[in-house]
């Protein structure tokens, strides 16, 4: 498929697609379902220089709110899509965007538990997985990403050149949209698990889309995460290495040996300055690497 092809009228709307949105805009403030949360976090980033705050993007079902920063001049700016963790688009996520648009991205969160209700409200993650997060079909996840790059689009972004990162849940599907969206130049899995079960709503995984990324993927990873077991690492590096797709085989796993699941989450007990700090450094390297 050609790159200058207009992807946006090749994605059909699902019928998953079709609900209507729960919630119509962003919190404040951290999840309930993180605790404990620093006093303070490590890494704070203002707004100074920037565009920054909530925006509606127009998507199946109506309107999704998203966090959104950018340079506050200019325009043609590169583009790179800011994937969640399970606590959906809070304060953390929003900063890693100005964190971004600091480098000169227009840098894009959106909140794609929005049909399926408000992150915010559950206390504890078995909750929050129960009553949120197991209820979100993949498909769903790539219409509403397809959505914000279309905003991009047609907001001064350059989509030409697009980047893709996430964390934890957002690093699972991070693997999934490259291979899903043939305008992607590179990506970075922040701990995104590897494997798992299929079912109707989640009917593939990193795995088993390993040979039909589209770009090249940088995961990072922890050797001492208790919910990816290295063995998954090791038969995903297999599978990236042996077949004969380009963006596959040049894929990269680093994995940082004493690192727990959520290192990069710098408001969280599992936040390990050091290897957060490396990885943001490779995070940026591999998006000036291949193009975004």
């Amino acid at each position: 498929m050609a790159l200058d092809t207009d992807f946006d009228s090749l994605v059909p709307a699902l019928p998953c697609d079709r609900r209507k949105f729960m919630v119509t805009a962003l919190g404040a403030g951290f999840a309930l379902a993180v605790q404990p949360v620093a006093a303070q976090t490590v890494v704070s980033t203002d707004s100074s220089g920037l565009t920054a705050g909530e925006i509606k993007i127009a998507a199946a079902g109506g309107d999704m709110p998203a966090y959104r920063a950018q340079p506050a001049n200019g325009g043609n700016w590169p583009v790179v899509l800011v994937v969640q963790e399970i606590f959906g688009v809070h304060d953390y996520i929003k900063d890693v965007c100005r964190r971004l648009a600091k480098l000169g991205y227009l840098a894009i969160a959106p909140e794609l538990y929005a049909r399926q209700g408000d992150p915010r409200q559950y206390a504890s993650v078995p909750e929050l997985l129960t009553n949120i997060v197991a209820k979100v079909p993949d498909a769903q996840a790539m219409a509403d990403l397809d959505a914000c790059v279309s905003w991009a689009k047609a907001n001064g972004g350059n989509v030409a050149r697009l980047g893709i990162t996430g964390f934890c849940w957002g690093g699972r599907i991070t693997w999934l949209y490259t291979a899903h969206n043939p305008r992607v130049k590179a990506a970075v899995a922040w701990y995104g698990k590897l494997v798992g079960q299929s079912s109707e709503l989640t009917p593939k995984h990193p795995l088993d889309i390993a040979g039909k990324l589209h770009a090249p993927v940088l995961g990072l990873y922890g050797g001492a995460d208790q919910g990816i077991p290295l063995d998954t690492v090791k038969q995903m590096r297999h599978a990236l290495a042996v077949g004969v797709n380009p963006s596959s085989k040049a894929s990269i796993i680093h994995v940082y040996d004493n690192a727990p699941h959520a290192f990069h989450a710098d408001y969280r007990p599992s936040y390990r300055k050091d290897e957060a700090e490396d990885g943001w450094l490779r995070l940026q390297s591999w998006l000036k690497q291949h193009g975004v």
